[in-house]
């Protein structure tokens, strides 16, 4: 303790200014230790200093890692927003018609009007890499509601769910595996201002239905759809006519659900080659006595050679019951072939021969046939004009159109 007090006293006289020694007296006990107790005085005091310093150093610090803390808050939640955002997709589809057709039956109406005849758009999200959502969300003729010509349809609404690379199982409402439209019917994806009459009328594009559908694909090009969905609800007042027994899943009666099957091969390129079939128990849905069951195979060829095209068709219906048996509803049956030339990236022409007859299960002249001709032009790959010409031929007394029809339409 000596050593230090006599350190700290040494210490202070060297600090003080410079003085000769001669002319200043030696300080006295009493005036060294005053010496001491200031610089004593002067080390509390910056120890004091030293400690409010650490404090506040270490509020510093907290307050640093609290900024931090809600940065990275901040940033996790922009960055989830911004994921979803990323994961979300929106697209559509959409076209304008103008017909100008002459009804070669005497009693009829010619049809010659303008029509924005779909608007569509798409909402899509990924869950995950093997989870998605996939909808579709149509306005027809442009104007809904009580006493107008529109309707405001859902047609797709489900989950896709991968359960492996070769499998998946889609759950909700789905279009059918049918045909070479009602999977794929964006404007510039087909030739003619209309979908074919055949497709409409047999198959019938557009069809969906909720229920569960399992699809496989295979190395060998070979793939599958399998399902169990809703059903159809056909009745004698609507002529058992397939198109109008569509229940749009719209509070739709279930007593009798469907079995699907779609087998496609691609394994060629160039060639789609695909037989689908639909089998449903009831098709009165339990209104009748009888359960009168009906059955569908399709088939088609998709063939690519370069700039060529050929499309062909077939489809028929088989129906049980008397009631349907006694109009002929009991076989109704449709074919197109269609072959098709792309001149270049902007131009391609077409022929089509369309048949059909919803009442075929009889002698009686009930087919329709139709001839279109025409031509595409691409804007864009995604937007198209279109020009065709049409000539019908229909049963005796029924409507019987000729004439020419213009479109555009698009895709995004």
């Amino acid at each position: 303790m000596r050593k230090t007090i006599l350190s700290l006293a040494l210490s202070s006289l060297l600090a003080l200014p410079s003085v000769s020694f001669a002319e200043e007296k030696t300080p006295s006990l009493d005036e060294l230790w005053k010496i001491i107790q200031q610089q004593q005085q002067l080390l509390d005091a910056q120890k004091k200093e030293i400690e409010r310093l650490k404090e506040t150093t270490k509020e510093n610090e907290e307050k640093i890692e609290m900024t931090a803390e809600v940065v990275e808050t901040s940033s996790e939640t922009t960055q989830s927003a911004t994921n979803w955002y990323n994961k979300s997709s929106i697209g559509g589809y959409g076209e304008v018609h103008y017909n100008n057709l002459e009804n070669q039956n005497p009693g009829g109406s010619d049809k010659d009007q303008i029509d924005v005849h779909r608007f569509v758009l798409f909402f899509n999200h990924e869950f995950s890499d093997s989870l998605r959502f996939v909808s579709e969300l149509e306005l027809e003729h442009s104007l809904a509601g009580d006493g107008k010509p529109g309707e405001v349809e859902l047609e797709q609404a489900y989950i896709e769910y991968d359960l492996n690379e070769n499998h998946s199982l889609k759950t909700g409402l789905m279009l059918m595996p049918f045909g070479t439209l009602n999977e794929t019917h964006e404007p510039p994806t087909f030739y003619g201002v209309e979908r074919n009459p055949v497709e409409k009328n047999v198959i019938p594009t557009t069809w969906w239905e909720a229920g569960v559908m399992l699809y496989s694909r295979f190395d060998n090009g070979i793939s599958t759809d399998i399902g169990l969905t809703s059903g159809l609800y056909l009745t004698a007042n609507k002529s058992f006519k397939i198109r109008n027994g569509r229940q749009k899943v719209a509070e739709a009666k279930a007593d009798s659900s469907a079995l699907s099957g779609r087998v496609r091969y691609t394994g060629i390129p160039g060639l789609e080659l695909a037989l689908s079939g639909f089998y449903q128990d009831d098709y009165n849905q339990g209104e009748t006595s009888s359960s009168d069951a009906l059955s569908m195979f399709e088939t088609h060829v998709i063939y690519n050679v370069e700039q060529f095209t050929l499309k062909a068709m077939y489809s028929q219906w088989t129906l049980d019951g008397t009631e349907a048996e006694l109009i002929g509803a009991d076989k109704q049956k449709g074919f197109i072939v269609e072959p098709s030339y792309r001149i270049n990236d902007k131009w391609g022409v077409f022929v089509r021969y369309n048949e059909w007859d919803n009442a075929a299960g009889d002698s009686s002249d009930s087919k329709y046939s139709q001839v279109d001709v025409g031509f595409n032009y691409w804007l864009d790959e995604d937007v198209v004009l279109k020009a065709d010409y049409q000539n019908q031929s229909a049963p005796f007394g029924k409507d019987e159109f000729d004439g020419f029809n213009l479109g555009v339409g698009y895709q995004f």
